[in-house]
């Protein structure tokens, strides 16, 4: 029995594929010369009942264990024969946000060390996901009309890669300056129009917006503030405010001017005693 099955595998090796449950998987090589087959393990997109998706439901192919050295263009080329393939997006781990995600810079987000990694491939009509699902293989990534860069030379070109455009970078830090300031002019317009109008409750919403700049939340700004406001207290403090302190006030002052007049008088006699005073 162990033998027969044996055999069976021997005839038969695309049947024994082991793959996660509901995965169809399908094998690629990295050139004719390589023996082993490497494996993509695919299938259709979805989501639970209710729950919205960045990706057009039924176009969508999910891709797992993609390879470090299949780019999406070289993952559109493979997939090209089920149907037009819209577009190919390659990630560290799969998409759970329901939100679609801002396209990232990259000048100031690059992209991490790559591994193995996961990919959303969008094809034009549904049927592009059923051809793929029933794709045989194996698949070639590299081809003599299509190579794909390896080992010092794809170091070379990831360098040449690495060193940013001064112009591109321009355009893109211009672009974003330009959204960056539309979208703070339309927030302050809208404080602006929504200051002091009460809701359908009466309530009136309160606005950061003011007169004075706000201070920055640093250390140092925090203690410039507490001298100031200390200083601010002792200029303002209320002498003789009530009667006893004004009465108390007189009462040292008094005393200050006889205890200056003694000693005034101490030092003319002193003066006179040795025989220097000369009032004139």
């Amino acid at each position: 029995m162990v033998a027969r099955r044996r055999k069976r595998a021997a005839r038969d090796p695309e049947d024994c594929i082991p793959s996660p449950p509901g995965y169809a998987a399908i094998p690629i090589k990295f050139s004719e010369k390589q023996q082993a087959s490497h494996y993509l393990y695919v299938r259709a997109h979805g989501v639970r009942q209710g729950t919205k998706s960045t990706w057009p439901q039924k176009r969508t192919l999910f891709v797992l264990n993609v390879p470090p050295y299949c780019t999406e263009e070289s993952l559109s080329r493979l997939l090209s024969s089920c149907g037009l393939v819209q577009s190919v997006e390659l990630q560290e781990k799969p998409d759970l946000a329901e939100s679609p995600k801002e396209s990232r810079s990259k000048f100031f987000h690059p992209k991490p060390v790559p591994g193995f990694q996961v990919a959303y491939v969008v094809f034009q009509k549904p049927s592009g996901v059923s051809a793929a699902l029933a794709l045989k293989g194996p698949l070639l990534v590299s081809t003599e009309s299509h190579p794909v860069k390896s080992g010092i030379h794809k170091w070379i070109s990831d360098y040449a890669d690495s060193v940013p455009d001064p112009e591109a970078l321009r355009v893109e830090v211009d672009t974003f300056m330009e959204a960056y300031d539309q979208k703070i002019a339309e927030e302050e317009a809208k404080a602006k129009e929504e200051e002091g109008v009460p809701d359908e409750e009466g309530w009136v919403k309160v606005t950061r917006r003011g007169r004075r700049p706000v201070l920055p939340r640093t250390e140092a700004a925090s203690l410039r503030v507490l001298e100031r406001e200390r200083r601010k207290r002792a200029r303002k403090e209320l002498l003789n405010f009530y009667a006893w302190q004004h009465r108390e006030s007189k009462m040292e002052h008094l005393a200050q001017l006889r205890k200056k007049f003694e000693e005034d008088k101490q030092r003319i006699e002193l003066l006179r005693a040795q025989r220097k005073f000369r009032p004139y």
